[in-house]
């Protein structure tokens, strides 16, 4: 973070970056002691503030919406574009390269998109607004899972607050993008298994399949979960704990089911004759393992391919350059420098967020360059804060539950080494990292009020 931010703001406006880092962190730790110093043993209180929390982000959203155009871009695009000819019975796709033949798995989140066509018309204004609802909506979680792993609601409350102000984070609520809704149904996920319940067990499976449906790294989640459930629920108390890994078997299954019904439901429909497969796999290598343009899309890579080209010609010659990729990070003995990079640019960097609501085509570029420096900010208190909340991990017993959140955003964070990485890919385990970042905000103000009791005595 500290070499990205040098080399992109410090080196080219250092009274700028150094005037708005020094307000954020003044912002961040005055709102921040606020939040803290309010009491928390009234319950109607402390539901008061946080809805007052929650309110603000909401308008805070909405007016965010106000200020980037309502075009479509990207992926975005393809969704938006693409729902109301599937609705009027149009092929989603013209040849078996095409956008939703190789990357099938993406219908789940078209019918999402063509359900919301259906009901308020062809208006992206009812698909950001309902952005903004699971946005909200995943503020709440983040609080409930703070408060399942930690029990202080002073630090739920600093939860959501450093999430809260990441622009990064929710900048793409203008977008039809499946990651609002995926991260708010995998949170939910997370929740219902700490309730250790058999009913919250059966409605994690639902929640984990919907959301592995509209958003693909249903994987990753899943072995986040059977780590966690082979070192923390399998073996307790030094004994086999047959009746834990039990219910993790039962979400697991329900997922299973509900995903593959729903494969062969969207197969049997006619809407994707390829379910919800992936038949572009190697893609993601392809740009992952090009040191070039250290596992970045690269618009040079892209070019290198016909992409008119049928699926077997093109996976042909992917599986040429992947190789060829390998064997360039054997050559020139690349691979420290290559996972080095894509770690930065996943994690460190920003998030590009802001670059995928064509934010720049409304407003000048000083005042783009400068919405930027503001939402690199949030992304840099919660690398700080989260920082302070993982040492104080280090030294502090607390809950296992905490590695059901953690497993699986590690879990995710090795399978980026190897495949193509964006920041904005990063924005679903934001949450996480958030409950580490009020940890770490919190820390600061305990460890400031022991210091002012013994000042005192």
């Amino acid at each position: 973070m500290v070499q990205f931010y040098t080399v992109n703001y410090l080196k080219i406006e250092p009274v700028l970056a150094i005037l708005v880092f020094l307000c954020a962190i003044i912002f961040v730790l005055g709102i921040g002691y606020f939040l803290y110093q309010i009491r928390d043993n009234d319950p109607n209180l402390n539901h008061l503030i946080l809805i007052s929390l929650l309110l603000v982000f909401a308008i805070v959203a909405i007016i965010w919406l106000k200020l980037v155009p309502s075009t479509q871009v990207s992926d975005f695009k393809a969704f938006w574009r693409t729902a109301p000819k599937a609705l009027a019975g149009k092929e989603i796709f013209t040849y078996d390269n095409d956008y939703f033949a190789k990357w099938a798995y993406q219908t789940g989140f078209l019918v999402y998109v063509m359900t919301v066509v259906k009901i308020f018309g062809h208006h992206i204004m009812a698909l950001q607004l309902l952005n903004v609802v699971y946005q909200v909506l995943i503020l709440y979680l983040t609080y409930l899972l703070s408060m399942q792993i930690f029990n202080k609601v002073k630090l739920a409350r600093l939860t959501v607050f450093v999430l809260m102000i990441d622009l990064d984070w929710f900048a793409l609520n203008s977008q039809a993008d499946n990651q609002y809704l995926g991260m708010m149904l995998f949170l939910l996920t997370f929740y219902l298994l700490m309730q250790d319940k058999y009913w919250t067990y059966v409605m994690a499976g639902v929640t984990l399949a919907i959301g592995s449906i509209v958003r693909p790294i249903g994987p990753v989640i899943i072995a986040g979960i059977v780590v966690y459930a082979l070192l923390y629920l399998f073996i307790t108390k030094g004994k086999l704990n047959f009746a834990g890994i039990g219910k993790i078997l039962i979400t697991l299954i329900i997922y299973q089911i509900i995903f593959s019904a729903s494969g062969m439901a969207i197969k049997n429909s006619g809407l994707n004759s390829y379910g919800l497969t992936n038949r572009d796999s190697e893609w993601k290598f392809v740009v992952g393992l090009d040191a070039n343009s250290s596992g970045s899309y690269d618009q040079q890579m892209v070019n290198r391919f016909d992409l008119k080209d049928s699926r077997s010609k093109m996976s042909t010659k992917e599986h040429e350059i992947i190789h060829e990729n390998i064997s360039n990070l054997n050559a020139t003995h690349g691979w420290f420098n290559l996972f080095w990079n894509k770690n930065a640019t996943m994690w460190a960097g920003r998030s590009t967020a802001i670059d995928f609501t064509g934010f720049e085509t409304k407003h000048s570029l000083k005042v783009s360059n400068f919405a930027k420096l503001l939402g690199y900010m949030g992304t840099i208190m919660l690398i700080i804060f989260s920082w302070i909340g993982s040492v104080k991990l280090l030294k502090n017993k607390t809950d296992n539950k905490l590695f059901l959140l953690i497993l699986p955003m590690l879990a995710y964070a090795v399978v980026q080494l190897l495949i193509e990485v964006q920041g904005r890919y990063r924005l679903e385990f934001l949450p996480i990292i958030a409950i580490l970042g009020g940890l770490g905000l919190y820390s600061i103000f305990e460890w400031a009020r022991l210091k002012w009791e013994k000042t005192d005595v």
